[in-house]
């Protein structure tokens, strides 16, 4: 993208952008080098307005800063603190709060979920065979997005009033509003094949409500962002500061404009907003076995469950492999672990490389591109070199 074809409120050149990532958050190891210069060349590529990039390894986070603006009108830094929306990574929170309580023996991976509902959940084109919660975890459930996608769940601008519980009855229980054997509903039976299933998520929330004896959100909230330290995080647009949030932008016709951040009922599925501080502190356990700063978030042996890649049939072949909510795709010249998320004004990566126990993390404050997807790969690359 040339300087004349770059957004406008963006022409600052990369010195400015340099300048507002310095200034809002200083990481000292990683000072002396390159790095601050090489992702403000990737922002003006990809014509990113706010980037927030971190690096962790063996359970410590090493970088996490800020470039860019978290709103452009008022000229406002992204800084450390800056609480991105984080989409679909929000999936990898859902899925090491289930995995909590499979280490605690509260429920079985394997085992069917139905019984723990207080609705009833079949396939109808294959009555006999149960969901289980490794099916939920591994988007091979059979439960269907189709018609998902087709009723529009999201509110514009603030949190969702429809209840989770609510919207799982009425989609997934016959009988029920938004029921549809056809559109709920894949004809594959439970475990024969891989459908990204943003219901099963929403699903895995509830029942890791029901199962735990509290909202799943408190849960984490108290055995995992109070532990880790993360004060920046929330799972609600009303629990965001408007002081530290990042402003999502759509670009049209060439020029960035603002969008209403987006509020939806099914939270598991991608409702977390968070600065890179925070989530480098999970990403950082996560890479880690399981633990950083002294806290366990989940076993060892279950991380590394979450993280023991299959290939169901139907993957897409842009993955290489689908763990329990991490999911494994190509990097450079390897595979890596890795969960992606999206939505209008926001596009957020992050990956793990359990071998060297590192993680990174990167979130923009802008409706993915083609551009800014090659730039996130090439800078979570650089960091896993760094």
């Amino acid at each position: 993208m040339s300087d004349s074809q770059f957004p406008t409120a963006l022409r600052m050149g990369r010195r400015g952008v340099l300048a507002a990532g310095l200034a809002a958050f200083a990481s000292p190891a990683f000072g002396k080098d390159d790095l601050d210069a090489f992702f403000a060349d990737e922002m003006a590529g990809a014509g990113i307005p706010g980037l927030a990039v971190g690096l962790a390894r063996k359970g410590t986070v090493r970088l996490a800063r800020g470039y860019g603006f978290a709103d452009l009108a008022d000229r406002r830094p992204v800084t450390g603190d800056t609480m991105f929306h984080i989409a679909s990574i929000t999936k990898t929170v859902t899925a090491a709060a289930v995995m909590r309580l499979a280490d605690q023996g509260r429920l079985a991976l394997d085992a069917p979920v139905a019984p723990h509902l207080d609705f009833p959940l079949v396939n109808p084109h294959h009555r006999d065979a149960p969901v289980t919660f490794r099916h939920l975890l591994t988007h091979v459930s059979s439960i269907s997005d189709a018609k998902y996608y087709g009723v529009d769940f999201r509110v514009s601008g603030v949190d969702a009033n429809l209840a989770l519980g609510d919207l799982l009855k009425d989609y997934l229980a016959p009988g029920g509003r938004i029921y549809s054997s056809e559109g709920c509903f894949s004809k594959a039976a439970p475990g024969a094949a891989w459908d990204y299933s943003n219901v099963g998520y929403g699903l895995l929330g509830y029942l890791a409500g029901r199962i735990g004896g509290q909202d799943m959100r408190e849960q984490t909230r108290e055995a995992i962002f109070a532990p880790l330290g993360m004060r920046h995080t929330s799972w609600t647009i009303a629990g965001t500061p408007e002081a530290l949030r990042a402003t999502p932008y759509d670009l049209v016709d060439g020029a960035l404009g603002p969008v209403a951040p987006v509020g939806f009922p099914d939270w598991p599925v991608g409702m977390i907003r968070c600065s890179i501080s925070d989530l480098m502190r999970f990403v950082a356990a996560s890479a880690n076995g399981g633990v950083a700063r002294g806290t366990r978030i989940v076993s060892e042996q279950g991380m590394a469950q979450m993280l023991d890649m299959k290939t169901p049939p139907g993957l897409p072949d842009w993955l290489t492999g689908q763990g329990l909510g991490w999911m494994e795709s190509k990097l450079g010249d390897g595979v890596k672990a890795n969960h992606w998320g999206g939505d209008p004004g926001v596009f957020t990566a992050a990956y793990l490389d359990p071998a060297s126990r590192s993680g990174v993390a990167i979130l923009t404050n802008m409706t993915a591109s083609a551009e800014s997807k090659a730039a996130v790969k090439r800078i979570a690359a650089r960091l896993l070199t760094a």
